[in-house]
């Protein structure tokens, strides 16, 4: 029989009770849903709303039935629709009409935010160490690679040089602020919506701070209609998600780069790459190409619920059960790229050789032959035309900067004498950028030491 079963003259039509039902995916928040019914129950007798006996043989009979389902004792029920029918339905089976007081003063409304909350709530402390992990991984690249000169770009051209150590900083930076977005997602979920009933809260004594402290949460949420209504802790938590795939994305198509025979800066462990079904010779980063991809599908999962949520009411409207789905797909995808895209950036071998071979190539110490004029006192717009000069006359000659003889430079301008050289040489061209932040050995080493330190803050907490 349906909870609302007084109300009808018909049984639900078959169809839209398959339709209706929720129980194949909201079944994986049982254990929330079972502390959020233990904390109720707790309250409901000590605030004399239940005898303190009815609440105890609740609560005893809600801990067997927690036991059997992570036993795989227990069947779901279609008809019993989701999580919270199921398991009180069995609870009242198991212990007779005491499992109908349970549900005195809630709603299905506050007890599937609080489910959902507390899900959420504990996924993203395990998706944070999961990228404090590869943060690990991050720092471990960089101090090996502190002299790794290779080409940074802009618009895929090769620009300035820089080092590998300095390009695994840029992403360990990105990968703090997405750890950062998550705490924040974090601290602003941390208000308990149990409690505020279907959407007015209750005429019963209900203690909304007992329940609150009982499920680790810091405190109520405040207004009962937003509470039941709210999903914004699930949208900024895609978000955050969603920006975190898109930092990986972006780095595993600079792996998907390096590794190609085109660059070959990097070489994948054979472990993490995968071969062809006709071509012998390949070897593919499909590593990198899936997290790539699936970067699309959690982004989805947020437009998914910004678009479910854009357009509703106060308070609870039946459409917000298209929420658990996007979001534990998005859960499942993240946690399922992270640790892999770990390992494969952990076992790759940097090839230096390869990276300081193309940072000879291109004139990326073009800017550092214009700041060498600079300081010389020439004004650097005019510094800038001589070395665009420069390019082209050894584009036509088949010479470098590096290579171009003394007497071609001083045909341009005579500021120029024999500690060019000096001053072009990738080394210095790197190491001369001390600038906080920047490619220097010990600038970069500072970065190092921020991320380090970061890390070790959260990891000791």
């Amino acid at each position: 029989m349906k909870l609302w079963a007084g109300r009808f003259q018909k049984e639900t039509d078959t169809l839209v009770n398959d339709f209706n039902s929720s129980i194949a995916f909201d079944a994986r928040m049982y254990k929330e849903d079972i502390a959020g019914s233990i904390a109720h129950a707790t309250m409901l007798g000590k605030q004399g709303i239940i005898e303190e006996h009815e609440a105890e043989k609740i609560i005893e009979g809600l801990k067997v039935i927690l036991a059997d389902i992570d036993a795989g004792q227990v069947e779901f029920s279609l008809e019993n629709e989701d999580i919270h029918m199921n398991i009180e339905t069995m609870l009242t089976q198991r212990i007779g009409d005491t499992g109908k007081r349970l549900h005195t003063g809630r709603s299905r409304n506050d007890q599937v935010a609080v489910d959902f909350r507390l899900y959420v709530k504990q996924e993203i402390p395990k998706i944070i160490n999961m990228v404090l992990d590869l943060e690990k991984v991050l720092i471990k690249k960089a101090e090996a690679n502190l002299e790794t000169v290779m080409p940074g770009y802009t618009h895929l051209q090769r620009a300035q040089p820089t080092t590998f150590a300095h390009y695994m900083m840029a992403y360990a930076n990105m990968l703090r602020r997405d750890v950062t977005r998550l705490e924040d997602c974090l601290e602003r979920m941390d208000e308990c919506p149990l409690g505020a009933g279907a959407l007015a809260t209750s005429t019963y004594p209900v203690d909304r701070f007992q329940t609150a402290a009982a499920l680790g949460f810091k405190k109520p949420t405040d207004n009962s209609m937003d509470s039941v209504s709210d999903r914004d802790f699930a949208i900024e938590f895609l978000s955050a998600c969603s920006i975190m795939m898109m930092h990986l994305s972006r780095f595993s198509e600079e792996i998907i780069l390096w590794c190609s025979w085109e660059f070959k800066y990097v070489e994948l462990d054979d472990a993490y790459s995968t071969g062809s079904s006709i071509m012998p010779q390949k070897k593919n980063p499909d590593v990198a190409e899936l997290v790539r991809g699936k970067t699309g599908r959690v982004y989805g999962s947020l437009i998914t619920l910004l678009t479910v949520m854009k357009g509703l009411p106060l308070a609870y409207n039946k459409d917000m059960q298209e929420d658990k789905e996007p979001v534990f797909d998005a859960i499942d995808t993240v946690e399922m790229c992270l640790p892999v895209f770990t390992s494969m950036l952990d076992t790759l071998t940097v090839l230096p050789k390869n990276m300081r071979k193309a940072a000879s190539g291109g004139f990326i110490n073009a800017t550092d032959c214009a700041d060498y004029l600079t300081k010389k006192g020439m004004p650097f717009r005019e510094a800038y035309m001589i070395v665009g000069r420069l390019v082209n006359l050894c584009i036509k000659a088949g010479e470098t900067l590096d290579t171009l003889p003394l007497k071609d430079f001083r045909s341009i301008s005579n500021l120029f004498e024999a500690d060019v050289y000096q001053a072009l040489e990738l080394k210095t061209c790197v190491n001369g950028r001390k600038v906080y932040g920047g490619p220097a050995k010990e600038a970069v080493e500072q970065q190092i030491s921020n991320i380090k330190a970061f890390v070790e803050e959260r990891v000791h907490e």
